[in-house]
């Protein structure tokens, strides 16, 4: 469960800093517009250069901060040692990908959050003895974007009836798939945010020849080969980082995944989406969860 933040509090690794805690945040830098990593080439025989792509490059996040606990300098060193642990788990800093949370609460502002790596844990020990120990702490979140600080969930259950139900008038005869033909459900996801966020998808089966598509851009995730049976599932996993296909048992997937579905540009933009998702399921019991948090371009 996240820890309540109030204004002008950090949360790094269920450790909190900032605003009413022994740790006092004097400055903060890089929570503005990320670095730039450029593509502009030199035109040839000419002045000036071609303005090639722009791409945001990681965020660096440093605190200018200091251990303030008057006449306790074990205190002091307790405190360092509960932010090295936090920011230093092998689960984090030895597997690639993965990274630990960073939650700022601002002034008027929700809860936003990002996923970063320590990268500096500093302290300055000549006032230790008074309780007072400068810190430097410097971090880099590898994807720039600030992300809301809870999931957002929707489950979408595949339909029988071919597009989503009858038109009036109805008349004879009246067609309804069977579960030899594949059927397609619609459903929507909303980004609240103002930046594309990539969502989770699980599939649960039992289904088989599963396609994923977002309506509004028409890009589509097909798995044409596989077969998830009942009770076991699939997970594509879109965020930046990551991108994977697995079974529920951690074996990979990606396989199954065709080679004209771009894994990498399956996002969701801001707003609302309409998403749909088509197998061969004649049980009517496979689900299709999407979970995404929004995004944000700043705080």
């Amino acid at each position: 469960m996240p820890l309540d933040l109030a204004d002008w509090q950090y949360d790094i690794g269920g450790v909190v800093i900032g605003a009413g805690t022994s740790v006092q945040v004097i400055e903060t830098t890089g929570l503005g517009r990320p670095p730039v990593r450029d593509n502009d080439v030199d035109q040839p025989s000419m002045d000036g250069q071609f303005a090639g792509p722009d791409y945001w490059t990681g965020r660096q996040i440093q605190f200018d901060a200091a251990v303030r606990i008057p006449g306790d300098a074990a205190a002091c060193h307790d405190m360092i040692a509960q932010l090295q642990a936090a920011t230093d788990p092998t689960a984090v800093r030895l597997v690639g990908g993965q990274g630990l949370t960073m939650r700022i609460k601002r002034p008027g502002r929700p809860v936003k959050s990002l996923t970063v790596r320590a990268r500096k844990l500093d302290p300055e020990y000549k006032q230790v003895i008074h309780g007072y120990v400068p810190l430097d702490l410097e971090f880099l979140a590898h994807d720039p974007t600030f992300y809301a600080d809870a999931d957002s969930t929707t489950e979408i259950p595949l339909g029988w009836l071919t597009g989503g139900g009858f038109a009036a008038p109805v008349t004879a005869p009246i067609y309804v798939q069977d579960g030899t033909v594949a059927a397609d459900r619609p459903g929507w996801v909303t980004n609240s945010g103002d930046a594309d966020t990539w969502p989770v998808i699980r599939i649960t089966g039992p289904c088989s020849n599963v396609s994923v598509i977002h309506v509004p851009t028409g890009r589509v995730l097909a798995l044409p080969t596989l077969t998830v049976p009942a009770s076991r599932w699939v997970e594509i996993d879109t965020r930046p980082g990551y991108r994977t296909v697995t079974w529920d048992n951690g074996g990979n997937a990606s396989s199954y995944l065709s080679p004209s579905s771009r894994i990498d540009l399956f996002s969701l933009p801001p707003g609302q989406s309409e998403m749909r998702w088509t197998a061969f399921d004649n049980t009517n019991t496979a689900r299709m969860r999407l979970t995404w948090r929004d995004a944000y371009t700043a705080l």
